[in-house]
């Protein structure tokens, strides 16, 4: 009992700073309290000679900080909260926990480094490495990634070359420029300022340039009812909200509209049961093309989609959503599942969604060539590259789901990163949460506020030229990390 209580007491510094590290992530931003404590976390790493000491920070400080990032988790087990608000702290405990062996991880591979630099060295870039991993295990997760704390600032204008981990390379480089100053030699944090004002500076460069209109314009009409996920499915409330949507879709255009849309999920019946709204929908519009997220069916399978109508009606296009949310839209061995009563979270169809075959791109005439998101796909900037080049991305998305406090700003700040990233504006409609548009290089547009009914109408700027992201993806910084903790790895070697 004592040496689980002195393993718990010497855990708790870490997870304080951890969780002081998560006050850069959205709504607060406060990128400096992320370096700070990113700064003091590496160097009591580094300073641990004890493995295992190494390992037990490592995950507490991880602990710390998801849990302080990720809170929002349990806001889904609140909607019903009689039925399932009992699963709340066990699903953040879980989550926190899990993530938090990435940042075992990275403490692992400070073992790399022989010397207290040496291991500072390789718990900085461990935990950059394991930002990437966390895209791709199991699906991925990226969120809360260190790199998002730039999102906002001009710094972020460098995701345009090296995505969101490059990003989470100059936050823990600086971190650690940090961590190795000292009194008499604070070179090491004068480097770490100097890097961020460099990078600073070349952001509000770019930013300041200015681009040509797009010719010829696209203008799009934004819906947000207000749906919250405790109200949305009750039969009593339906005909308010369709009712709210079809007000918006129908209200005077200043100048015309090439396009209007729904959030995601805006319909309460299926795609194919759907013939008379879509009919009342298509009058509202008044002969605009309109984009909806509607559920659909084929056969036993079930598909969070987004249906796309010409302007008589009838339906020009739909995309299937190919990236679900584990445990949300569908269950692992999902049949074998089913089978014990088993099923998705936010499924209102069947026992799960099935997924579409993949990114798409619709051609949706006069409003161009769109890359269509559905909620959770616009966290995966690997999925945003295909072959052929749109000219905007659209999300969907029904972020009553995140509460309203850190998700839904989270969320927001992801699909901005992701604009900036493929250097193509971005516009999303959410059922309620905060309903925007960004231009190519993540400069807003205009938005519609968190838990607020209404509409904007906003023009969608030209497309950059591909960024160097869009080109080679995660590529270029993974090498740079591989490269890095190679070197820490031979530099051990040429002191043992």
């Amino acid at each position: 009992m004592r040496r689980l209580a002195a393993a718990g007491r010497s855990g708790l510094v870490p997870a304080g700073l951890g969780a002081l590290a998560a006050a850069g992530q959205a709504p607060l931003g406060y990128w400096w309290m992320t370096l700070a404590a990113l700064a003091l976390l590496i160097r009591r790493v580094a300073q641990a000679r004890d493995p295992r000491g190494r390992l037990w920070q490592g995950w507490t400080a991880g602990a710390g900080y998801f849990a302080a990032s990720l809170f929002w988790i349990v806001e889904p087990f609140m909607v019903d909260a009689p039925r399932d608000g009992w699963m709340a702290p066990f699903a953040l405990v879980f989550m926190a926990g899990g993530m938090a062996l990435f940042w075992l991880l990275a403490a692992g591979i400070a073992g790399l480094g022989r010397s207290p630099a040496g291991r500072a060295a390789g718990f900085a870039l461990g935990l950059a490495a394991t930002d990437l991993l966390r895209g791709y295990v199991l699906t991925g997760f990226p969120w809360a990634l260190l790199g998002h704390v730039w999102i906002g600032t001009p710094v972020a204008q460098a995701a345009a070359f090296t995505g969101p981990v490059g990003l989470s390379v100059l936050t823990v480089l600086a971190a650690l420029g940090l961590a190795l100053a000292r009194r008499a030699r604070p070179a090491t944090a004068l480097a770490a300022a100097g890097l961020v004002a460099a990078v600073w500076a070349a952001g509000a460069w770019r930013l300041a340039q200015t681009e040509a209109p797009r010719d010829p314009p696209i203008r799009v009409r934004l819906v947000q009812p207000n749906a919250t996920q405790a109200l949305k499915w009750l039969p009593g409330m339906w005909d308010e909200f369709i009712d709210r949507m079809m007000r918006a879709t129908a209200a005077p255009q200043d100048r015309p509209l090439n396009l209007i849309v729904w959030p995601e999920t805006s319909v309460p019946y299926l795609l194919g049961d759907s013939g008379q709204l879509l009919a009342d929908a298509t009058a509202a519009a008044g002969g605009v093309p309109l984009a909806l997220g509607i559920q659909r069916a084929e056969g036993t399978r079930y598909f969070n989609s987004l249906a796309v109508t010409d302007a008589a009606g009838q339906l020009a296009a739909v995309y299937d959503k190919h990236h679900l949310v584990p445990f949300g839209e569908y269950v692992p061995l999902g049949d074998l599942a089913m089978a014990f009563g088993v099923k998705a979270f936010a499924a209102q169809a069947g026992n799960g969604y099935s997924a579409g075959p993949g990114p798409a791109i619709l051609d949706l005439g006069r409003a161009g060539k769109v890359l269509p998101l559905i909620c959770y796909e616009a966290v995966f900037p690997q999925d945003l590259r295909v072959p052929v080049r749109a000219d905007w991305i659209l999300q969907v998305t029904n972020d009553s789901w995140f509460g309203n406090l850190a998700g839904p700003w989270q969320h927001l700040a992801q699909a901005r990163l992701r604009a900036i990233e493929q250097g193509l504006p971005l516009l999303r409609a959410a059922n309620t949460g905060i309903t925007a548009g960004f231009d190519a290089k993540g400069r807003v547009l205009g938005q519609i506020g968190l838990n607020r009914e209404g509409w904007i109408d906003l023009d969608v700027p030209a497309a950059l030229p591909p960024t160097l992201y869009a080109r080679w993806g995660d590529w270029p910084v993974a090498v740079l990390l591989a490269l890095g903790l190679l070197a820490v790895g031979l530099r051990r070697r040429r002191t043992d």
